[in-house]
């Protein structure tokens, strides 16, 4: 078990709670929601506002993001352990007249995920699983660069995914990297 040196802030997900989630993310509600983030390494409002239009399921890439101009407008790859779940989430999104990948259907009406649902969908996974009660949302995000960083995925590649500012200039504005660079770097998580 690794030390969590931020402790009270965010944390990542121990190696028994992720094969906790992997275990059981065709049998419980909104597991693979929770391992979808931890692989794409987006914030939580991110992954609730991704829209349909911005998939591209042959590339396998979405483009999404908020907050920064370094976050905004990037291309994510879709790594291969999640494609099953973002395709089945997108055939659901599809057949319930969705824009976005992530939904709630109420009373037959279907309206995005909030960040509010989110997390009380990962609260209910939380007890049911018995995970670290302190997990918050913004812990896949955490999870998705401790993955990286132990995969030794290069940390500018780290950087773009996450839509971190790089502030090396030789690499943020000489430095051009192909979306198959970005994706085999990506897809040394295991």
């Amino acid at each position: 078990e690794l030390l969590d040196v931020n402790e009270g802030k965010h944390i990542s997900f121990s190696d028994k709670e992720m094969d906790l989630l992997w275990k059981n993310v065709d049998n419980i509600a909104y597991v693979d929601v929770i391992l979808i983030n931890c692989y794409l390494g987006v914030r939580p409002q991110e992954l609730c506002l991704i829209k349909l239009i911005n998939i591209d399921l042959d590339g396998w890439k979405i483009v999404g993001g908020l907050k920064t101009p370094s976050g905004k407008h990037r291309v994510i790859p879709v790594h291969t352990r999640i494609r099953p779940y973002v395709k089945k989430w997108y055939d659901r999104a599809e057949a319930a007249g969705s824009e976005y990948l992530f939904f709630n259907e109420t009373s037959g009406c279907v309206r995005p995920m909030t960040y509010t649902s989110y997390r009380y969908n990962m609260n209910k996974i939380k007890k049911i699983l018995q995970l670290n009660p302190e997990h918050k949302p913004h812990d896949c995000r955490v999870q998705f660069v401790t993955m990286a960083k132990h995969a030794g995925v290069n940390e500018y590649i780290i950087k773009r995914v996450t839509g971190h500012k790089i502030n090396d200039i030789t690499e943020s504005v000489y430095t051009k990297r192909s979306f198959d660079e970005i994706r085999a770097e990506i897809e040394k998580i295991k």
